[in-house]
């Protein structure tokens, strides 16, 4: 019994190991070894050409290859030819012809005339994750990384798509002081149906109205249909972590379903499980901290789509339908385009279940109001650091009876630790004796062995969801505490607080009560060393937690071994 707490505590930390160790592995370009993932597309962008039409894709042809809600699905496309977007421009394509550059007090942005596609988003209040003195960019096009944002008709022959000539009709460029807003309109020419594409850029927003309105220029009546996509690589962005992983591609949001992350690896396999049609919700692209999206009007029909379009290249999206427009008539539709961070709070005003973007993986329930406590501490002290104290002050309040009780418990196994080890000995050569006089002094002392960690184990779901509060928020990034402390999201760079961690760790070793079996001893003081050596490599924000946590723990257990006189 007395070796029933340490085997528990042995476990958790044997399965973490092994998770650190399969991260490892992956990150430095090896299959897991002892949890498979599955295999991950090529890293580089390539374009393919495209097939020469056929009498069967004459229409898809016709109308530039975009896609009918009829051809859209989950499925990778079957051939060259099909009835889905064209190919967008790649690595290997030609450079855009004409860009137009946009700025407001949040937000660069370029936009190319082919389409009035937005093809990079630099975000003027996020530094670059590897390099910080450099804006972070998220959408892109370059040699290494493609992701844009299209948008564009189909239903018919001849409707404008992300691949036709738009121009710039309004002429403000930069988002002028004192003004609210900055509005960009692109327009189309020529054809059956003139297309005009508004964008209203608000100032401290990273969400933008797109209204798209059609007229029918033509004779006949016509119903065409609107797609929005977002078009990504699926590579890693830069910088990610080699010990802790985080979630990048596609996602879908819908009133059935809810929040559905769709893996790369599953459109490759055509596997992708998500809700085909909703009203409301949104379609999106995420990575650690930061994502973009299209989010439907409320209420608004669609149907959702993810596919492969390429070698590496991924389109998500929605197809939203247009009324009937007779000839000369105009029709307006209306969604909403997020690039930018992961801010819980903006993103929940934004729209329903967007902050669910933010992931916390399966502690959401508690996570989300921890998280809610630190931005309220926050808001009170100014730094993010000493919030971090201060949540975790509190979480000792709370949790202080639990903490009590177990350390009770482990200063009493130290008390009676003496005796134990000199019954070992005189008893070696019998093991159930050992048992049975184990038993008898537990029961004379009242002296529980589980009493040290069961209050332990109640308080493990709560420090796993105060974990992903801080490896999750983008509030952290470029977050100061003190000192040589610059940014809680990245590893301290002088390493001061992993070297502290690892001594506070030791301490609480040295403060428990030692396990009689000499190996058992021996790897109690391994085991925090090789525990802390992660650490290094952690956020700062996420050590400062455990340091905080580890010298309050110190400081009871000292208290109570006192009263309970143990040294």
């Amino acid at each position: 019994m007395n070796d029933i707490r340490r085997t528990i505590l042995w476990v958790v930390f044997g399965f973490s190991m092994i998770l650190l160790w399969d991260q490892w592995q992956i990150a430095n370009g090896h299959p897991a070894t002892f949890l498979p993932q599955a295999p991950k597309a090529a890293s580089t962008v390539k374009s393919t050409p495209a097939a020469a039409p056929t009498a069967a894709s004459a229409a898809s042809q016709a109308n530039n290859g975009v896609p009918s809600s009829s051809a859209v699905s989950g499925a990778a496309p079957a051939a060259a030819g099909s009835n889905l977007p064209p190919a967008p421009n790649s690595a290997a394509a030609a450079p855009a012809k004409e860009l137009i550059d946009v700025t407001t007090d949040v937000l660069k942005l370029s936009f190319d005339a082919e389409g009035g596609t937005l093809v990079r988003a630099e975000l003027l209040k996020q530094r670059d994750i590897v390099n910080k003195d450099i804006n972070m960019v998220l959408l892109e096009q370059s040699k290494e990384h493609l992701y844009n944002a299209q948008t564009g008709l189909i239903g018919a022959a001849g409707l404008p798509n992300h691949k036709t000539a738009m121009k710039l009709v309004t002429p403000e460029r930069a988002l002028k002081d004192g003004a609210d807003a900055l509005t960009l309109r692109f327009e189309s020419a020529g054809g059956d149906a003139k297309l005009a594409k508004t964008y209203v850029l608000r100032r401290g927003a990273y969400d933008m109205a797109v209204t798209h309105e059609v007229t029918n220029t033509g004779a006949a009546d016509m119903t065409p249909q609107l797609y929005v996509q977002l078009i990504r690589d699926g590579n890693k962005p830069a910088g990610e972590s080699s010990f802790y992983s985080t979630f990048t591609g596609p996602v879908v949001y819908s009133d059935a379903k809810k929040y559905q992350k769709i893996e790369f690896s599953d459109i490759e396999k055509n596997k992708a499980d998500f809700e085909k049609t909703s009203s409301g919700g949104y379609v999106g692209m995420v990575q650690h901290y930061f994502f973009s999206s299209w989010l439907a009007a409320d209420g608004a029909p669609h149907e959702n789509f993810v596919r492969k379009i390429d070698t590496n290249l991924y389109a998500a999206g929605m197809i939203l339908p247009f009324k009937a427009i007779a000839a000369g008539q105009t029709q307006k539709l209306d969604a909403k385009l997020y690039v930018g961070p992961q801010e819980e709070k903006a993103l929940e005003a934004l729209a329903p279940g967007l902050e669910l973007v933010k992931d916390y993986g399966y502690f959401t329930i508690l996570s989300k109001p921890l998280f809610w406590v630190i931005d309220q501490l926050h808001k009170a002290i100014g730094n993010w650091g000493w919030a971090i104290v201060a949540v975790v002050v509190l979480l000792k309040v709370v949790f202080y009876w639990f903490n009590a009780k177990a350390y009770q418990s482990m200063g009493k196994m130290k008390a009676i630790n003496p005796k134990i080890m000199e019954m070992r000995e005189r008893l070696k050569d019998n093991p159930q004796q050992i048992q049975q006089e184990m038993m008898r002094i537990y029961k004379e002392e009242k002296v529980n062995p589980m009493g040290g960690c069961l209050p332990i184990i109640i308080q493990i779901p709560v420090f796993i969801a105060l974990y992903w509060v801080l490896l999750s928020s983008v509030e952290f990034r470029g977050a100061p505490w003190i000192l040589w402390i610059k940014d809680l999201s990245a590893p301290d760079p002088f390493f001061i607080l992993p070297v502290l961690m690892t001594a506070s760790s030791l301490l609480q070793t040295w403060l428990n009560p030692t396990p009689p079996d000499p190996m058992q001893a021996k790897m109690m003081w391994i085991m925090p060393l090789m525990f802390s050596f992660m650490f290094f490599f952690f956020p700062a924000g996420l050590v400062l937690y455990w340091l905080v946590n580890n010298i309050l723990s110190i400081a009871q257990q000292w208290v109570i071994n006192k009263r309970l006189g143990v040294n």
